[in-house]
């Protein structure tokens, strides 16, 4: 008979002595203070100075998300304009992206996902409006949080109302059944380049426009920026073994945006490493990875002869010509959601069509924070955001403020939390003690009802969502589920 290993519940670890003892326990390292202080000893509460000398009021960053609620056309509902006057309350003075918004309708993730087009840019623009509107009525003083878009194409994962519309870097041994391609058409052609940094370009330039502080150029969680820095099976102008074969299309992209919108920031958002793809295991549903031929060359930041032990250096080498080429702001996250979401997002209760954690999510807290770690030492100079905290629950600021003076990382990236706690950073920088009841607990709620076609918000917590008729759906969807 199998064992099936239990994780204990973060909830069940009653004070730092008992996070500290559990992760000795599992032979992970997180630093972790006795007591969260407020502004302005806190270390979080510190000023980060960016490029061009702004300066921000602390170390809290709103992570970019998906919130499957925009309109048919792409442009924001008021549910998203909710959702972004909540981040303008919040108290972090940085919002990566708020929203990461598709630069062609082909590119969207989802049937409601945002596109920046010449037709949804002024409303787009608008959720800035609304985010420091929302700021100001908060009347906290201080500079104003820095706003920047995210801009993706979803290649491998584009979805429309019909079902996936997958477009690839490459064909991928296993990743290929997983959204039914069957053949080479979904592959984007060299000549199909030059319109894909067009709209890249095109889109930088109406973010400008519309007074975006900067953008993200996202390469992370499977999309297709991050899958083209694996496409070593790819031939032709962009793709191949060496890495500098594979930097080409970020050389072009970054080129032809800055040439479009020359006052405009750009950051990057990078897995900086994968995992190879899991899939539930027959007995318990926990995740296990599918077996991979050697070398497995189809991943970003792995070792292809051991596919399950991290490989930094290409990571590394692609941060330092991001600075060569004068992109300083470093977003660093890993893995996707749709194949290997206890990597991308820790979490004790999995998404419905996902499967039961592989490890104590708190190794994959440990494994995200200690990446984003090596990449600021080899680059210091780089303004490095950090991935993967709500997980981490009341212990948060405890970690955070520790990782932050240590200097594992310039700045604390908040995703999920931001959805059901959105205030976490404002309370915790005026010493007030953190709202329990707020906190997320990694249900996966907000992604397992968006993976059913519904909005994505926080059911459990926020009594908003709670009162709306998707919540009753999303029973359903989970109850069928089980």
């Amino acid at each position: 008979m199998t064992t099936v290993p239990h994780y204990p519940r973060l909830a069940s670890l009653k004070n730092v002595a008992a996070l500290r003892a559990h992760c000795a326990g599992l032979g992970v390292e997180l630093p972790c203070d006795d007591a969260p202080l407020a502004a302005p000893a806190s270390p979080l509460a510190r000023p980060l100075v960016l490029g061009g000398g702004r300066q921000l009021a602390n170390r809290f960053v709103i992570q970019p998300m998906e919130g499957w609620d925009g309109t048919a056309d792409g442009a924001p509902s008021e549910l998203t304009t909710r959702r972004w006057r909540h981040f303008g309350t919040s108290g972090a003075a940085w919002i990566w992206g708020g929203e990461a918004a598709a630069v062609r309708a082909d590119g969207r993730a989802n049937p409601h996902q945002l596109v920046m087009s010449e037709a949804n840019a002024a409303a787009i623009g608008g959720l800035r409006g609304a985010l420091l509107d929302a700021w100001r009525q908060r009347g906290d003083g201080g500079p104003p949080p820095y706003v920047g878009l995210q801009l993706t194409h979803s290649g491998r994962w584009a979805r429309d109302a019909h079902g996936p519309r997958p477009r690839l870097a490459f064909r991928h041994p296993l990743l290929d059944r997983r959204v039914g391609v069957a053949d080479d058409a979904a592959v984007f052609g060299d000549a199909e380049i030059d319109d894909l940094i067009g709209a890249f370009a095109r889109a930088a330039y109406l973010a400008q426009a519309e007074g975006f502080d900067f953008v993200d150029l996202k390469h992370c969680h499977g999309y297709l920026l991050h899958e083209f820095l694996a496409a070593r099976r790819r031939a032709g102008a962009w793709g191949g073994q060496d890495l500098a074969q594979r930097l080409r299309l970020t050389e072009a992209l970054i080129a032809a945006m800055r040439a479009a919108a020359p006052a405009l920031t750009i950051a990057v958002r990078l897995s900086a490493f994968d995992c190879p793809p899991h899939r539930p295991a027959e007995f318990d549903r926990r995740g296990e990875p599918e077996s991979v031929a050697l070398p497995y060359g189809d991943a970003f930041g792995l070792d292809p002869q051991a596919p399950m032990q991290l490989q930094l250096d290409e990571p590394i080498a692609f941060a330092r010509r991001l600075l060569e080429l004068g992109v300083h702001l470093l977003n660093v996250t890993g893995g996707s959601p749709y194949y290997v979401p206890h990597v991308q997002r820790p979490a004790s209760f999995p998404p419905s069509d996902g499967y039961q954690p592989p490890e104590d999510p708190l190794v994959g807290v440990a494994r995200l924070l200690g990446v984003a770690r090596q990449l600021k030492a080899a680059l210091p100079q780089m303004t490095v955001v950090s991935s993967g905290w709500s997980y981490l629950q009341e212990f948060l600021p405890h970690v955070a403020q520790a990782c932050v003076r240590d200097g594992w990382c310039d700045a604390v990236g908040l995703g999920r939390v931001a959805l059901s706690y959105p205030a976490l950073p404002a309370d915790l920088l005026a010493g007030r003690p953190l709202a329990r009841k707020l906190i997320c607990r990694t249900f996966s709620d907000c992604t397992t009802a968006p993976r059913n076609g519904l909005v994505s918000g926080c059911y459990p917590l926020d009594p908003f969502y709670r009162a709306r008729p998707e919540a009753a759906q999303l029973d359903e969807f989970k109850r069928a589920a089980r």
